[in-house]
């Protein structure tokens, strides 16, 4: 295989919100991004979402100007030109089987046979997507989280054919270019941060559903408690320090039994409450109304705000 360390150019199939952020990620990160979409109009609609990361970028002293990078993107409609003799490419398409089936048997019409396929998709499992595929073995899923311009993590997981050089090389890759890479050791349904940030959001619907509290005061109760350490490390990690001397271990056996009493009281509905559509249409208006000037009442001002979070929290952790 191709050392990660003289990978050059790579591809991206699609830019839409992943793919374009990640055509930008990736040219600021000094690679050649040869951005492969099937139509013109597909190319107008992909630059608006490269050009909102690369303001970013500019907006918070992450890249000097905008022109160096976009001189690194390289639109195209043709598959040859886009994927021959590249050896990484992020597949961006939809949630549909058959339609990454198609796109995966156009790849591998021009990528050479050790080329890395990484898909984005956000729960499929790697090994029906790989199922079709001429070489199975270099297939994996690689999920950036939004905005994939900022946030470093990139959850890999490989199918039943999948060979383990390849995802020791994507990390490798991902590592590279400063991406945060974590790996699965087996197939699950939304990967390993979904179905954490799930976990939570099943309980804040439940608790706003059961009359317990609002959505502005369970997302105030995580944005300004739990979420602030979440930002810094993980839950292990924070009852860790939190226990002390003790160490985590002896806090778990110390403390079982309040845990135990709130782990038996947490919900466990398996699909969302037909009331909670109506509550989110009516508190979330207020909630953005309520919120500080200095964060915005407007989608725009709010993920203005959101960007300009990470970008102070990244460089702290020296990812940017």
């Amino acid at each position: 295989m191709k050392n990660v360390t003289e990978i050059k150019k790579v591809a991206m199939y699609g830019a839409g919100t992943i793919g374009g952020g990640l055509a930008a990620y990736f040219a600021l990160k000094g690679l050649d991004v040869n951005v492969y979409v099937r139509s013109e109009a597909s190319i107008e609609r992909a630059k608006p979402k490269i050009q909102m990361a690369i303001d970013a970028y500019i907006k918070y002293d992450i890249a000097p100007e905008a022109e160096t990078l976009w001189n690194r993107i390289h639109f195209t409609t043709d598959p040859a030109e886009a994927f021959t003799d590249v050896y990484f490419v992020q597949e961006n398409g939809a949630e549909v089987l058959e339609q990454k089936h198609e796109m995966i048997a156009t790849m591998e019409q021009y990528l050479p046979a050790e080329a890395v396929i990484a898909s984005s998709s956000t729960g499929m499992p790697t090994t029906l997507i790989a199922q079709k595929a001429q070489h199975p073995e270099r297939i994996i899923v690689a999920h950036p989280f939004n905005p994939a311009y900022l946030i470093p993590l990139v959850e890999i997981c490989k199918g039943e054919k999948t060979e383990q050089k390849y995802v020791d090389w994507a990390v490798a890759f991902y590592k590279q270019f400063d991406k945060t890479p974590i790996v699965m050791l087996k197939e699950k349904p939304g990967f390993v941060a979904n179905r954490l940030a799930h976990a939570l959001w099943r309980e804040e619907v439940a608790l706003v559903c059961e009359g317990v509290c609002t959505i502005e005061d369970a997302d105030n109760a995580v944005a300004y408690g739990p979420g602030l350490r979440w930002g810094i490390m993980g839950p292990a990690l924070g009852y860790e320090l939190g226990a002390g001397t003790m160490g985590l271990g002896e806090m778990l056996r110390r403390y079982a039994s309040s845990s135990n009493a709130i782990f038996a009281d947490l919900s466990n509905f398996a699909a969302t409450p037909e009331i909670f559509p109506e509550i989110a249409e009516k508190q979330m208006p207020e909630f953005m109304a309520s919120l500080p000037e200095h964060i915005g009442h407007q989608h725009k001002d709010i993920a203005a705000f959101r960007d300009k979070m990470l970008v102070e929290m990244l460089r702290m952790h020296k990812k940017l």
